[in-house]
């Protein structure tokens, strides 16, 4: 075969290709697809929350969006409100990358829950690309992963506590009962709150190079340090602005920068700050490591216990592996809140 036809094979391959992927992509973001979510309705003994955001009655939750988890965003939100005892209290804080269109994004939110009250706020990439270390999976290197950190500066100054959720979840259980978690007794009060895990390998989240220097190593000297997933924070903004500590995350990032000392993107740098310091939640808040890979059909189960909150962290995420027909059993509780219109985009 000359050499030329096959070059022009490869090409119209990869051309193919690249219009498959941005079909794809713009099919998921198109706010036609996703139906209209029920409005919700206070029960008769909810507290009176004003219209806006710094209402002092309302439940705030922070979450980012990108095109990538747009439909796993709408199918938390929903969660979340189908299961709230006073939906019409809550307040949605919505943190998009600068590089996204967020008038697409609103349109989207607005059109499947137009009742929902609701900001969205533009993180500035370049604010962490300079900070961000290459990590074991490519996925945890997106900027808005580190979002999190930076939640104290983004939101109004009158938002004093707020519930961070990842987007590949959904709540089975009120909101308002996570978002009620006390941050300790007025002599030692924490900033964030959250499940944690104090059986876990914690050495295997830090490279040797943090072990063995006793200066880097010493910052777990005096805590007994646990690990703890930030894919649900309760986060005390107050106290994180008077504390900056957005200041001392960027800090570990800084002189991960300069010698790696772990391996996973944006948790570790939490850890150093706050693990051994948080405020404890129930595991039932935060059933997490559901997206663990299936490969060979393995499957994660739930962790023995109650539950009131789904989360599909790790690789495997509940609508890619719907679609691909190799679902894991627990998938089948996150469908019921998929608001993608499937036959449109197979229309499409």
């Amino acid at each position: 075969m000359p050499s030329s036809y096959l070059s022009l094979i490869l090409t119209t391959t990869l051309f193919l290709l690249i219009s498959i992927t941005t079909t794809i992509t713009s099919t998921v973001t198109d706010p036609h697809y996703f139906k209209e979510a029920p409005k919700y309705y206070n029960s008769p003994n909810c507290p009176l929350a004003n219209e806006h955001n710094c209402s002092t009655n309302a439940v705030h939750v922070a979450m980012t969006l990108d095109a990538a988890y747009i439909r796993g965003s709408m199918a938390a939100i929903l969660s979340v409100l189908q299961h709230s005892s006073c939906p019409e209290n809550i307040r949605f804080h919505f943190v998009a990358s600068s590089t996204a269109h967020t008038d697409n994004i609103q349109l989207i939110i607005s059109s499947s829950f137009p009742y929902l009250k609701f900001s969205v706020y533009t993180f500035d990439d370049s604010a962490v690309l300079g900070l961000i270390s290459t990590s074991i999976r490519s996925a945890l290197d997106c900027p808005l992963n580190y979002a999190r950190n930076y939640l104290a500066d983004l939101l109004p100054t009158c938002v004093t506590k707020v519930v961070y959720l990842d987007s590949d979840l959904v709540l089975v259980d009120d909101i308002a009962k996570l978002a009620a978690t006390p941050f300790g007794d007025a002599n030692e009060k924490k900033v964030l709150a959250a499940p944690e895990y104090c059986n876990a390998n914690f050495t295997s989240y830090f490279t040797p190079t943090f072990w063995s220097n006793p200066s880097l190593s010493v910052a777990f000297s005096d805590r007994n340090a646990c690990y703890f997933n930030t894919g649900v924070m309760v986060i005390d903004l107050v106290r994180w602005r008077e504390g900056d500590y957005t200041t001392k995350i960027i800090e570990w990032m800084e002189l991960q920068k300069r010698m790696r000392i772990y391996e996973l993107g944006s948790l570790p740098p939490f850890l150093l700050v706050f693990a051994g310091k948080i405020a404890p939640v129930d595991h039932r808040w935060n059933q997490h490591g559901l997206g663990g890979d299936n490969f060979e059909g393995l499957c994660r189960d739930l962790h023995p216990g109650p539950v009131s909150l789904l989360h599909w962290s790790g690789k495997g995420k509940p609508w890619v592996r719907l679609d691909g027909n190799r679902a894991c059993p627990l998938d089948a509780l996150w469908a019921p809140y998929d608001l993608l219109q499937t036959s449109n985009v197979l229309e499409s």
